[in-house]
């Protein structure tokens, strides 16, 4: 898997100017040298020429162990990537004529879902004209609100998306 960052730094022979201005493994300005110079110090020392300012006037180079810098900076990517936490959406589908228990059934998975860290989708489908009566859906999606007000909160209040109306519930941190 190659990086952008590989792509675009020169490393050794590709380095294209003629003078640059050198950098030691330690840190330390070795100053300004010709490039051919500055590969054989690189040969020497058994480590890599790398262009880190290619735009500065000369060039800035570093002497350091080019392979073992990529390696650590794909694995602090690595790292980066798995601390990021991933927000799940679950959802939860409803018709405007469901039954009471069902409608507790779909509370106990919201709660569930709350506590796991995911958002919540409540959905209620219409069917045929039930489409005509937007006031049933909102008036269910308000009272499944208000029963699992202790563990969420409206992120985004009810809006008639097509044949369906939803809102998004995030759990409360």
């Amino acid at each position: 898997m190659k990086t952008s960052v590989q792509d675009s730094t020169r490393v050794n022979r590709a380095i294209r100017a003629r003078e640059v201005r050198l950098i030691g493994a330690d840190g330390q300005q070795l100053g300004i040298m010709l490039t051919r110079d500055a590969l054989a110090i690189a040969e020497e020392q058994e480590l890599d020429l790398v262009e880190v300012a290619p735009n500065a006037e000369p060039p800035v180079c570093r002497l350091m162990d080019y392979g073992k810098y990529l390696y650590e900076k794909q694995k602090r990517e690595r790292e980066s990537r798995k601390a990021q936490k991933q927000i799940e959406v679950k959802e939860v589908r409803l018709r405007p004529k469901t039954d009471e228990h069902d409608i507790q059934v779909v509370l106990t998975k919201i709660r569930k879902f709350a506590k796991e860290g995911a958002k919540v989708r409540v959905r209620i489908r219409f069917r045929g004209r039930e489409i005509y009566h937007p006031e049933v859906a909102q008036e269910l999606l308000d009272r499944v609100a208000n029963d699992v007000s202790d563990v969420v909160t409206i992120e985004s209040r009810p809006i008639l998306d097509g044949r369906s109306m939803v809102m998004l519930l995030a759990p409360i941190e």
